[in-house]
């Protein structure tokens, strides 16, 4: 009888034990909190509290994954938007056209994505959950692991296992674990541009239409100054949750009047004015956790019965929204490397490579972005600087694709892990690109007024 052991209950440690399923006999998840029975924030997920979301290509993952899984989320309230159909977006550029495109993202809270996953992996039965446990350390040698070392109310025990998968997050030991056991320390890099969140929720105004758009305001980099962006997201319940973001020089307060001035100061006021609008039922809440760092396991000569998955393996800047689908896509990984070797010697290098592969695009957006923010703190990273007429490119790109539907659509289908970043520059993108803008940009009032939804939330009289 074959035994897998997944260390830690979370979206990626769901995923990665959904796939299991397929293989082992006996799947356990061991999580250190009380994992709840409704879709409420949980303490060991701090970062639970922020805004979340699927991008399009990790949905169509998780879909992969959990067939049917997405009907349940848009069932329970779960929101798809297009983007930019259904999203009001301010660029670093300026302001995008609404129009359609195969790009979208789906909202909820994450305590309800959560929930939705974690029923959807668990209603087989097929795997059971050890709940308020302490992982300790691995059991095993340098050549193998053979299981995990837990501690609970009854002390300390060895589960034993044919896999065990490390799904522990940005707090992984894993590091520690593996050197324990004799195996060299992991090559790590980090990218810390001291992002910091401040998140409310709220009640939304009544008869707000239930295509009510997302709204974007993104961070400016490269001009030297700190990068501020806000987003307001519709959510299940009729609430709202909108998130403040400020890199170092710039974090966002913590306080009521502090987090309305930040909203205000954005280079817009459209979200602070919907804020006014609607009735405040949460506290300003912090979250600093934002490094990105990655962990290089695939380059260790990594003990047979063991892989890292999720955050453990590269946790991303969380202001890129890409988190979630990094998991998604490393389940998938693994699911391949199942398939191609089984639960067999040479599984836990075939796993790790193909992991390492499937967070690359999203570890190198979110680097590639970041260093051009002031006072950004890199350790052991090298970030390929593109050649001038690279810049002069993507320049243009941007500029372009506020005019050009084409070309956004193709922006946007990268930036939701849809497409490779080969899509922008095809035979067409690269004739519209050096074109240029075929009309102006929009005006605050224009871009405002493509949204019927908003219902009138955002007057002529607010716009500035």
């Amino acid at each position: 009888m074959t035994k897998a052991v997944v260390l830690g209950g979370g979206m990626a440690g769901m995923l990665a034990a959904s796939v299991l399923t397929r293989h082992a006999d006996e799947v356990t998840i061991v999580e250190g909190d009380r994992l709840p029975d409704r879709p409420v924030p949980r303490r060991g997920l701090p970062q639970g509290y922020h805004s979340h979301m699927f991008m399009g290509g990790g949905a169509l993952a998780l879909e992969d994954l959990l067939p049917g899984v997405l009907d349940r989320l848009y069932a329970a309230g779960a929101s798809r938007r297009g983007m930019p159909w259904n999203t009001l977006t301010l660029s670093a550029g300026g302001w995008f056209p609404r129009h359609r495109g195969d790009a979208f993202i789906v909202v909820c809270s994450r305590e309800l994505t959560d929930h939705v996953v974690r029923q959807r992996v668990l209603e087989s039965g097929t795997v059971e959950v050890v709940q308020s446990a302490k992982v300790v350390g691995l059991a095993g040698d340098s050549g193998r692991v053979t299981g995990v070392r837990v501690q609970d109310e009854d002390g300390e025990r060895v589960l034993g296992a044919d896999f065990v998968v490390d799904a522990t997050g940005r707090r992984s030991r894993a590091p520690q674990w593996l050197g324990e056991l004799g195996v060299p320390a992991v090559e790590e890099e980090s990218v810390d541009p001291g992002l910091a969140y401040s998140t409310r929720l709220y009640r939304a105004p009544e008869g707000v239409h239930p295509d009510f758009p997302a709204l974007l305001i993104q961070p400016q980099a490269g001009t030297g100054q700190p990068g501020r962006g806000a987003t307001l997201f519709p959510i299940e319940g009729g609430r709202w949750i909108a998130t403040m973001t400020g890199t170092r020089g710039a974090q966002p307060p913590t306080d009521e009047a502090g987090f309305d001035a930040f909203a205000r100061g954005q280079r817009h006021t459209m979200i602070a004015d919907l804020l006014a609008q609607a009735e405040p039922i949460s506290e300003v809440r912090p979250y600093k956790g934002t490094v990105n760092r990655r962990r290089h396991y695939e380059r260790l000569p990594l003990p047979e019965g063991f892989a890292v998955v999720g955050d453990a393996v590269a946790a991303l800047n969380p202001v890129y929204a890409h988190g979630m689908s990094a998991s998604a896509f490393g389940a998938l990984a693994l699911r391949g490397a199942l398939e191609d070797t089984g639960l067999k010697p040479g599984l836990a290098a075939t796993a790790q490579s193909a992991i390492a592969e499937a967070v690359e695009t999203p570890w190198s957006m979110a680097v590639q972005q970041d260093v051009a923010f002031p006072d950004v703190r890199i350790d052991n990273v090298v970030v390929p600087v593109p050649a001038p007429e690279e810049q002069e490119f993507m320049a243009r790109l941007a500029a372009t694709s506020l005019s050009e539907p084409v070309v956004a659509n193709a922006m946007f289908g990268v930036f939701t892990l849809m497409s490779p970043a080969s899509g922008m520059v095809t035979p067409e993108i690269q004739e519209l690109v050096l074109r240029g803008p075929s009309r102006p940009q929009l005006t605050a009032e224009e871009a405002i007024a493509q949204f019927p939804e908003l219902g009138g939330l955002l007057a002529p009289a607010a716009v500035r």
